[in-house]
């Protein structure tokens, strides 16, 4: 009897002292920026990924962007840089329809999809637990009381009771989601979740905010196709090129954040199904719109130049293509940085290779580093080519398909960056 009376007498005491913390959580967040500062400036962007259109049967590789109905869908992922509490961002930009979101979790990742023992946390929007996001939008979270350190490996739990239809989703994302029937937000083993995937759905961002505002410099957003996206670098060991720029920053004791805005196959000028939105049209929100935005890396143009799909382009396009983002950055008083395009000759891709298309990244690269018009350039095409064959990637760089860098190309990309750049 006495039990009977205890246990909801319990649970009301731990939803107050909850709702207590996600309370003093928000006035420290509110307090971390003088007021009527941009509210991007009290976040910083720690984890993001760009987003796609739902599109299940990719190149031949079922995925599960076609919906969940009484799913949850695990999903860990690894913060750049630390913070004092932090929020997740819910994306429906290519939902025709609003997303329930019935509700979701955060915890410290364990080994695949379990989690840390005392780290669950349940994630509130407007101080409730489900939440809907309009069609076309994406939404932030309540702070959550999870302190985290500097590349720590989080995992976000989402839970659909309810058809969800087509899924915004990022396609290849090099690490595994995991999915199970049911509500399974606050299972701390990994045994319900049987079924994995190679992208992820939904989870468009982590932020953090620091337990020292004054010393945080914001977040670094790296842009690109799927070289910057880490195709061809191991799967579920963070060794993309922008994990590896953020193990430079912390190394250097830098307050950086760095996030990824690559998709693969994306390109300057053309939007393509399972490719995303052209640079020029997704450029805003996958990077200017960042939380805490600093400066923008550039690395994106080899797609335009190798998938041709019967309408050649010139280096005069693709150079006003650049334009367009840098106008875009400064508008915003973002710094960006431009990358040389990769060398490409060795690429096993039929017809991805042309002498024409040769002399367009030759053209491109030239403008990068000589015309002043970025605020600093990294070059990767001399940091990654053949010394004996500068139209070759270097041998010890190369993914096996003569276009995308291995973890070893990886490293060195991020070690071709001047961290007082950024």
């Amino acid at each position: 009897m006495s039990v009977t009376h205890r246990e909801p007498g319990r649970r009301r005491v731990l939803a107050l002292l909850m709702a207590a913390l996600v309370a003093i959580v928000a006035a420290v967040v509110a307090t971390a920026t003088p007021a009527g500062a941009h509210p991007g400036g009290r976040w910083s962007a720690s984890w993001s990924t760009s987003m796609i259109a739902s599109f299940p049967e990719a190149f031949g590789t079922p995925n599960w962007s076609g919906g969940f109905d009484d799913q949850s869908v695990r999903q860990p992922i690894r913060v750049s840089r630390g913070g004092a509490a932090v929020r997740i961002r819910v994306s429906n930009v290519y939902g025709a329809e609003p997303l329930r979101l019935t509700g979701a979790s955060i915890a410290r990742a364990g080994e695949g999809a379990a989690v840390r023992p005392g780290s669950l946390r349940p994630v509130t929007f407007d101080g409730r637990r489900s939440t809907v996001v309009p069609a076309g939008r994406e939404l932030p979270s309540d702070p959550v009381a999870l302190p985290v350190a500097p590349l720590e490996r989080l995992t976000v739990t989402l839970y659909f009771a309810r058809p969800t239809g087509p899924s915004t989703f990022h396609l290849m994302s090099f690490a595994t989601s995991y999915r199970a029937g049911g509500d399974h937000r606050f299972d701390r083993s990994g045994t319900a979740f049987t079924e994995t995937s190679q992208s992820w759905y939904y989870l468009s961002g982590v932020d953090v905010v620091g337990a020292a505002p004054h010393r945080d410099r914001g977040t670094v957003v790296t842009f690109g196709d799927s070289i910057t996206d880490g195709a061809f670098s191991t799967p579920d060991a963070d060794n993309r090129y922008p994990d590896e720029l953020a193990e430079r920053l912390v190394a250097a004791g830098r307050r950086l954040a760095v996030v990824n805005a690559g998709i693969g196959g994306n390109r300057v000028l053309a939007d393509a199904d399972g490719f995303g939105e052209r640079a020029t049209a997704r450029f805003e929100r996958d990077a200017l719109d960042q939380p805490g935005v600093r400066s923008v890396i550039v690395l994106v143009g080899i797609n335009d130049i190798g998938m041709l799909g019967g309408e050649p382009i010139t280096a005069a396009q693709l150079i006003d293509g650049h334009r367009t983002l840098i106008r875009a950055a400064h508008k915003r008083g973002v710094r960006v940085i431009g990358a040389t395009i990769l060398p490409f000759a060795g690429t096993v891709y039929p017809g991805y290779f042309t002498e024409a298309g040769e002399r367009i990244r030759d053209e491109v690269n030239h403008w990068i580093r000589t015309s002043g018009e970025y605020d600093a350039v990294v070059d990767l095409d001399r940091a990654l080519a053949d010394p004996a064959a500068p139209d070759f990637l270097r041998p010890g760089y190369d993914g096996g398909d003569g276009l995308h860098p291995n973890d070893a190309g990886m490293h060195a990309m991020a070690e071709a960056i001047d961290l007082d750049s950024l």
